[in-house]
């Protein structure tokens, strides 16, 4: 694991809503001057006196959530008094959190994150085993669709799901440098597209990347590898494939934001992409709405979702309150407003959080930005969860070793 870059405060958020400048996290009163809880019993069902919450975001799911977390801390005063946003980068989070939790002197009350950190988390043993814990609280993880139910049991019940997409792996290509005719259909005409038009592909470091991630993760059902779900034993395909097609890739980046970039600027021409991060940058203008999406002629959805993790040694206020949140999080109306701007399309993971309960907004953007095939597309193909977390955490060690090494973007 690499050592931890400085977590950067984007927001502070009061009870009422209103903005607080933070250019550093605060300290919570997470260590000795608010004892941790040694048991869930210790928990009461509402905080004894409101508490100030830090969370932590390096997954992107502060653009769902927020605006539900902002309405439960303002409908819910006598629950929290205070919230304060902060990112970071999801390879980050052990190198940041376990000193924190080793010490007892917490200053993140709460991560979301996707799956990587999630997995990693998990490996450091840094989680509360929030759904044997506090299972009984969150009771509306009852309500999710199936496909959700399912990425919820690669939690192991460290982490409580928020969100889901299909994801991808689909293709974004550029249609004044690729014409329809030439965009690939298959990994192999991928391959002999990037042979022949070096350092206009490319794809983010997967450990940090929902698209990248989704992109490794869906090559073995692709390719035919024996075992899609031992990347160490079983992807010899992939491994093979990835190294080759490195060959015409000049940088990874770190981060999907930089890929963005390079498809709107032109320095790249394709990248494999998922719905949310097809649909969002073309409605902020981060990438032109020109920008065009292919599938695969055979490919499965690598679910891809978001999750709630919360740090060992937290007083038993902060779990109550928490607890309380999340459970309000999987409530339909709530999760309707993940649908957000597209960023994760679709975004809800609970029964009954349909785009008819999303905000306005998000319904225009959907009908403006989304493409009319994806609700097709998502029925017609198969769906696999990601990895579990041993073998999630593998296959980034393997890719960072073997296929990006030395090309890291600044490396």
């Amino acid at each position: 694991m690499r050592a931890a870059r400085p977590l950067h405060a984007v927001a502070g958020i009061a009870a009422l809503g209103l903005l607080l400048t933070a250019c550093s996290a605060p300290d919570t009163g997470g260590g000795a001057a608010e004892p941790a809880a040694s048991d869930a019993a210790e928990v009461p069902e509402t905080p004894s006196e409101p508490v100030d919450l830090n969370i932590l975001d390096v997954g992107g799911v502060l653009r769902l959530a927020q605006p539900a977390i902002e309405q439960f801390a303002a409908d819910n005063p006598d629950v929290i008094d205070q919230v304060t946003f902060e990112s970071g980068g999801a390879p980050d989070v052990v190198g940041t959190l376990k000193p924190q939790v080793e010490t007892g002197n917490l200053q993140i009350d709460l991560v979301l994150t996707g799956n990587d950190a999630l997995s990693a988390g998990i490996a450091e043993d840094l989680w509360v085993p929030v759904v044997e814990d506090f299972g009984d609280r969150i009771t509306n993880q009852e309500n999710y669709i199936d496909a959700a139910a399912d990425m919820q049991e690669l939690s192991e019940g460290y982490g409580v799901l928020l969100s889901w997409t299909p994801g991808g792996p689909l293709l974004s290509y550029n249609p004044d440098a690729v014409p329809e005719s030439e965009v690939p259909t298959t990994p192999q005409e991928l391959l002999d597209w990037a042979k022949a038009n070096p350092g206009k592909f490319g794809y983010a470091r997967p450990a940090n990347s929902g698209p990248g991630r989704t992109w490794l993760q869906g090559l073995p059902y692709m390719l035919g590898d024996s075992d899609p779900r031992d990347p160490e034993n079983g992807w010899d395909n992939t491994w093979a494939y990835l190294k080759e097609l490195g060959q015409y890739v000049d940088t990874y980046p770190t981060g999907t934001g930089q890929v963005i970039t390079n498809m709107a600027d032109g320095t790249w021409s394709m990248t494999p992409i998922t719905m949310g991060w097809d649909i969002n940058p073309r409605t902020d203008g981060r990438m032109p709405n020109t920008i065009e999406v292919g599938e695969f002629d055979d490919y499965t959805w690598i679910s891809d979702s978001h999750f709630a993790a919360i740090p060992e040694g937290l007083s038993a206020d902060k779990l109550s309150a928490i607890s309380l949140l999340l459970q309000h999080l999987l409530t339909p109306e709530a999760n309707a407003t993940f649908y957000d701007n597209g960023y994760h399309y679709p975004g809800p993971a609970i029964e009954g959080a349909t785009l008819d309960l999303a905000p306005e907004e998000s319904q225009q953007v959907i009908e403006e930005f989304g493409r009319d095939w994806y609700d097709e597309a998502i029925e017609s193909h198969p769906v696999e969860t990601q990895l579990d977390a041993d073998a999630i955490v593998t296959a980034f060690d393997i890719w960072d070793r073997e296929v990006g090494a030395g090309k890291f973007e600044g490396s």
